[in-house]
């Protein structure tokens, strides 16, 4: 088997919604972080997954919470032996290493922790280590990325303007319905005709916003469902277990949602 063939098999499944792709590259090739915005499920990490493939770069990822501390991603003493240690968080080792940062979901993370990666997103390339006092410069090719779900944001879990201006942006949002089709046919290992169907019962999930309901099914759930289908469930439980009791626990939105079902698979 020749070397691109092995590439193009091993690459992560991915299919571009327009040029992110050649965005996601000017970035890393000019040295700028790179900021992901749109729903849950849309294709951002699956998209951070294929670039950095594609750019031969190892990736990093750290799901942000409210409990991440600084510490958690440039390091910490240990113990070890009798013997005080510094052992490297993930992100210290990214920036030694030159891989590919990624911060999913950096909006969940606290604000004392994020302040960390400011002198990483300018000119200086730069990550203070305050406990050992020393400052590493970040290799060549390392990168950072984040992440956030714009329809989370609230007074208390907002980006704040000085962070985001240092970000080169791009805004995901689910695909158009012939491409989330095929996504869904291939990642949920079920005919085209079926994805169609799941992509439609998607779709109008996704108008339920002024009845109460935060976000539609993701196209991740969607796959979730078709694997289900795919796997010999029946359709409408594989839906009520895989999208209407993943979205909501509210009875009248869950009865909204039975009703598409029973539309669409009869």
């Amino acid at each position: 088997m020749s070397r691109q063939k092995r590439r193009n098999k091993d690459a992560p499944y991915y299919l571009p919604h327009d040029d992110e792709i050649l965005i996601g590259r000017m970035a890393f090739e000019k040295k700028l972080p790179l900021l992901l915005k749109g729903p849950t499920g849309c294709g951002k990490t699956r998209f951070m997954q294929y670039l950095a493939w594609e750019l031969g770069r190892e990736l990093v990822t750290i799901s942000c919470h409210d409990d991440l501390t600084a510490s958690d991603l440039v390091g910490r003493f240990l113990i070890k032996g009798g013997e005080t240690v510094w052992q490297d968080g993930p992100l210290t080792r990214a920036v030694r290493d030159g891989a590919i940062f990624y911060l999913d979901e950096v909006v969940e993370a606290r604000k004392d922790t994020t302040v960390v990666i400011h002198p990483l997103t300018d000119d200086r390339r730069i990550l203070p280590i305050d406990k050992l006092g020393t400052e590493i410069a970040a290799d060549d090719s390392f990168m950072l990325a984040v992440s956030y779900n714009p329809g989370y944001q609230s007074v208390t879990k907002e980006m704040k303007p000085s962070t985001r201006q240092r970000f080169v942006a791009l805004e995901f949002a689910y695909p158009a319905p012939e491409l989330e089709a095929e996504i869904v046919a291939r990642e949920g290992e079920t005919d085209l005709k079926t994805a169609q169907a799941l992509v439609r019962l998607g779709t109008m999930t996704r108008g339920l916003g002024e009845s109460g309901l935060s976000e539609g099914a993701s196209t991740r759930l969607l796959i979730h469902c078709g694997r289900l289908m795919a796997g010999g469930v029946e359709s409408k439980r594989a839906c009520r277990a895989a999208i209407t009791e993943a979205l909501t626990d509210d009875h009248e939105l869950m009865a909204a949602i039975t009703e598409m079902v029973s539309a669409i698979f009869p």
